[in-house]
């Protein structure tokens, strides 16, 4: 049976393009090119939606928060040899007013409820968190502002650090998306390119291989 790897996200997990807001193809999202790259004997499942948070509601758009998805979700996709939860940018937006240490609780809130679903094979839970790359400042001279808020990129550029320690706490494997992916597209300043997603791939299906 192949290994089971289920990636959960937001719009750079769905693959959101800036360019016509539409979707980068099979050949060009992450998630494809990292199946790929890992060969036969894995199953990338793509769960990415745009707009998702770790914990948040969002009283624009309904069903958005992570944590009351994850459950089904893990277990409609069961057995899970790895979960891969890349989320936080959309927790930057100034209509949320958190903090970067409280969107880190929130992803903390997330992995703990998907620890305990029953999808682990042998209940051993293995979950990745990756941290996703640093929105750039000048998201703020887009129109991207107007729905965003001000302050995410400060946010952003913080959650590495707080990642890092809801990984350790709760026995997570974690990677920085900021070591790999060294810009965004030069249109709203936070969506991955064609770029992006190669490097975003090629540094997972070096680390996956590893601890599954």
């Amino acid at each position: 049976m192949k290994k089971h790897i289920l990636c959960f996200g937001d719009s750079n997990t769905h693959g959101y393009r800036a360019s016509d807001l539409g979707r980068f193809n099979e050949d060009e999202r992450w998630t494809c090119l990292l199946g790929k790259k890992l060969g036969p004997d894995y199953l990338i499942i793509e769960e990415g939606l745009s707009g998702r948070t770790t914990c948040f509601d969002d009283p624009l758009t309904e069903g958005l928060s992570g944590l009351d998805y994850i459950t089904p979700c893990l277990m409609s996709h069961r057995p899970v040899d790895l979960l891969i939860i890349m989320l936080g940018t959309n927790d930057t937006k100034e209509r949320f007013a958190s903090s970067p240490a409280c969107i880190g609780l929130g992803l903390k809130r997330l992995v703990e409820k998907a620890k305990v679903t029953d999808c682990w094979p042998n209940n051993k839970p293995n979950i990745l968190i990756v941290t996703p790359k640093n929105i750039e400042k000048e998201y703020e001279d887009t129109e991207v502002v107007n729905t965003m808020g001000y302050g995410c990129a400060e946010k952003s550029e913080q959650l590495g650090a707080e990642y890092k320690k809801i990984a350790e706490l709760t026995n997570c494997h974690y990677f920085d998306a900021n070591t790999v992916v060294k810009e965004y597209n030069k249109i709203d300043y936070m969506h991955l390119d064609e770029a992006g997603h190669i490097g975003l791939a090629d540094g997972l299906a070096k680390v996956i291989p590893t601890i599954v």
